[in-house]
Parts: C-alpha cells; structure tokens; sequence
C-alpha cells in the first residue's frame, strides 16, 4: 500500500507528463500550420510576380532599339 504523499507525488508527475505531451502536440501542430501558412504566401507571392512579369513584359523587348523612360511613359 502506497502512502498518501507518495500517491500526491505520482498524481503530480503524471499531471507533468500529460502537460508536456500537451504543450509538445501544440507546438507541432502550430509547426504545421506555420509552414502551410509560409509555403500559401510564397505560393501567392511567386503568382503576383509572374503575373507583373506577364504585364511588363511587352515593355522589356530585348530585340527593340528604344529604351523605356524612367517615368514609365
């Protein structure tokens, strides 16, 4: 038969582990979270920029003599 302090003592480190495993499933989980968030916005930045491209492109002709004023017009 186990004492009540010894009970108190194996009630608190269960309480531990459980916390631990806890706080060790949330940090994975907001890991997770945090790189699909990462890899949309890179995703949504590398279309914005295609998609700039796709506009600028006809004023960038590498076979066309003028070159386009600083202001854009």
């Amino acid at each position: 038969m186990t004492s009540h302090v010894e009970a108190e003592v194996q009630r608190r480190i269960a309480a531990a582990r459980r916390k631990a495993e806890n706080d060790k499933r949330l940090r994975e989980e907001l890991a997770a979270a945090r790189t699909a968030g990462l890899a949309k916005r890179h995703a949504a930045k590398l279309r914005h920029l295609a998609a700039l491209g796709q506009q600028l492109a006809p004023t960038l002709d590498p076979f066309s003599n003028l070159t386009p004023a600083a202001s854009g017009a």
